[in-house]
């Protein structure tokens, strides 16, 4: 039985059953047809994956986990801000007519910063921390930069990433301010321990723990119903996650470097309404 079924399944549950609700509280997320998008929410989530014991996707319904790659590598190895780089249209909301989202995102971390060492983007700093001062307890990336946050189509969601290094594991803290749980979790959960499983592979590592903080994990009023059916599903087996040995060079893994065997997961929700 998946272990990442069970705390989406506890996380969820605790949500609808203890969360805070905003009805009656002026909200910015509207949905289509312009009603306020209210929700039911948890403080301060925080959710452990050992990515040694499993890898952690949903199989009560699919996440699509090539297309989560997909944008991961648009963040962290194209360094992008531009849809057009982008395989999936699920930023096209934030896009300006030339496909910019602003100074956010992949834009964050590929500025070039000063160090005592050279001179590295975010992503750069990692790699080399990682290779030649591992135990460092200062390996950390930061997307929210204050001076940039009006030239941003949309702030930061998940805005920060702590590497930690334990033994031969690396593990890794996620930080968000805020997550449509439905929508989102499994999606950022899959792709971070993608982002481990690549790091840990070109860096000597074996992946440990992700552990994913989310400041403000709530479930819109007219998700409610579709979270209750999902969470009443029977959890599956775990796929194998398999990871091109070869690639050792972050820079060189392409989707289709990454596979699931044995994912065998429920029906997809269709038709999930979204707020903006």
């Amino acid at each position: 039985m998946s272990r990442a079924d069970l705390i989406f399944i506890d996380m969820c549950k605790d949500i609808l059953e203890n969360g805070f609700s905003d009805v009656g509280s002026d909200v910015r997320p509207r949905w289509s047809d312009g009603v306020p998008a209210h929700t039911r929410k948890r403080f301060c989530v925080v959710n452990r994956y050992d990515l040694s014991e499993e890898f952690p996707i949903l199989t009560l319904r699919p996440t699509n986990l090539k297309a989560a790659i997909d944008e991961i590598l648009w963040i962290w190895q194209k360094k992008s801000n531009n849809v057009n780089d982008l395989n999936s249209h699920i930023w096209d909301a934030w896009a300006d007519e030339n496909g910019s989202i602003g100074k956010a995102y992949g834009y964050q971390l590929g500025i070039k910063h000063k160090y005592k060492e050279g001179e590295f983007d975010q992503v750069d700093r990692v790699l080399f921390d990682l290779k030649n001062n591992p135990y460092s307890r200062r390996i950390i990336t930061n997307i929210y930069n204050h001076a940039d946050l009006h030239e941003m189509n949309l702030y930061p969601c998940a805005y920060s990433m702590t590497f930690n290094v334990t033994g031969k594991k690396l593990n890794g803290i996620l930080n968000q301010r805020s997550q449509d749980v439905l929508v989102a979790n499994n999606w950022n959960v899959a792709q971070y321990a993608v982002l481990l499983h690549m790091f840990s592979q070109v860096c000597g590592f074996e992946a440990g723990e992700l552990v994913h903080v989310i400041a403000d994990a709530h479930i819109y009023d007219r998700h409610e119903p579709l979270v209750r059916d999902l969470i009443s599903r029977k959890p599956g087996k775990a796929p194998k996650f398999i990871m091109n040995p070869d690639i050792k060079d972050f820079y060189e893994f392409t989707v289709d470097d990454f596979a699931l065997e044995g994912y065998e997961p429920g029906p997809q929700i269709k038709n999930i309404p979204v707020a903006v």
